[in-house]
């Protein structure tokens, strides 16, 4: 009998240290971001946050030609947009419930560099062995969505991924929209979202030019395209933009930069046939596209130079 009393005490002792440990695991999970009961949205928890730029980078490290590449369906594009504006409306459990539908995620990111917080909605495929390549979506938390800038080709257009990260930070009420594969990495060009009607990217545009945001979108250039500019400033097929484009073509030039201006002369890589564009200028929208050179991209300096300077514009978009 006493044998028996001995090995129940002990028993009850090895569990109540084993839910001890429990407890205190879950309490480590609830304080470094684990999954909240809103179903998988969570903060990220690191100390200080984290260097946005460098969880874009970390993200577009994997992409390549041939390969992370797959069409996705209409619905597919469509729920992601339709989350994008339940998000922008301030539903974010239902815009969280409507991307676990879609294998996406929600997270806010707390960026060290700018101070602010950042929803990101992200592709769950993003660490498989064959991911979807859909993109990503950042949101100022802060501030009211009032503007856009868009990274169609990440990595094809060499650090085009960081200048949208800076231009970001660098006014509030931004929103930063990135191709999720490389512009070559589908069948013919059914990555290349800037030519495409049928991706995520370009749904998500769409809903924000449905919210009537302005955006701009950055590309990138060879030097050896456009001999003696280090920026061809255009306003795509429209017009609507026109006084924002010179208003950043001045603030280039005021930095050093050669800048093309293709509404008042003709320049090479204008984006005539950008679908964005085209869905902006019918619209009634300001949209610039603009093109760095390689060596304004491959530059810190003159990279911080440029951002600035396009800064001066989503400035004036996020005071509208």
């Amino acid at each position: 009998m006493r044998a028996n009393r001995s090995r129940f005490i002990t028993i009850a002792t090895i569990l109540l240290v084993i839910a001890g440990l429990a407890g205190a695991l879950t309490a480590v999970l609830r304080s470094t971001g684990g999954a909240s009961e809103s179903g998988g949205d969570r903060t990220d928890g690191r100390a200080g946050g984290v260097d946005l730029e460098q969880v874009v980078a970390d993200y577009t490290s994997r992409f390549g030609p041939g390969h992370g590449y797959r069409p996705p369906r209409k619905a597919d594009r469509e729920g992601v947009a339709e989350a994008v504006g339940l998000l922008l409306d301030g539903h974010r459990d239902q815009a969280q419930q409507r991307l676990s539908q879609l294998d996406f995620t929600l997270r806010t990111l707390v960026d060290r560099v700018s101070g602010r917080s950042f929803a990101e909605i992200a592709d769950r495929s993003d660490d498989a062995v064959a991911p979807r390549g859909w993109g990503r979506v950042y949101v100022d938390l802060g501030h009211p969505a009032r503007w856009s800038v868009q990274v169609p080709h990440p990595v094809a257009d060499q650090g085009t991924e960081r200048l949208g990260v800076g231009v970001l930070r660098g006014t509030p009420g931004g929103v930063l929209v990135i191709a999720g594969a490389h512009r070559k990495a589908g069948r013919g060009d059914s990555a290349d979202v800037a030519h495409r009607r049928d991706t995520v990217f370009d749904a998500v545009c769409d809903e924000l030019a449905r919210r009537r945001l302005p955006g701009i979108q950055v590309h990138g250039f060879a030097d050896g395209s456009a001999p003696g500019y280090d920026v061809i400033a255009s306003t795509g097929k429209g017009t609507t933009g026109r006084e924002d484009g010179r208003r950043l073509a001045d603030a280039l030039r005021r930095k050093g930069y050669d800048v093309c201006r293709a509404w008042a002369r003709s320049c090479p890589l204008e984006g005539t046939e950008n679908v964005q564009g085209r869905r902006a200028d019918s619209e009634g929208l300001a949209f610039l596209h603009v093109e760095f050179a390689h060596a304004v991209r491959d530059d810190e300096a003159r990279m911080a130079g440029a951002v600035t300077a396009v800064n001066t514009v989503t400035a004036r978009w996020a005071a509208a």
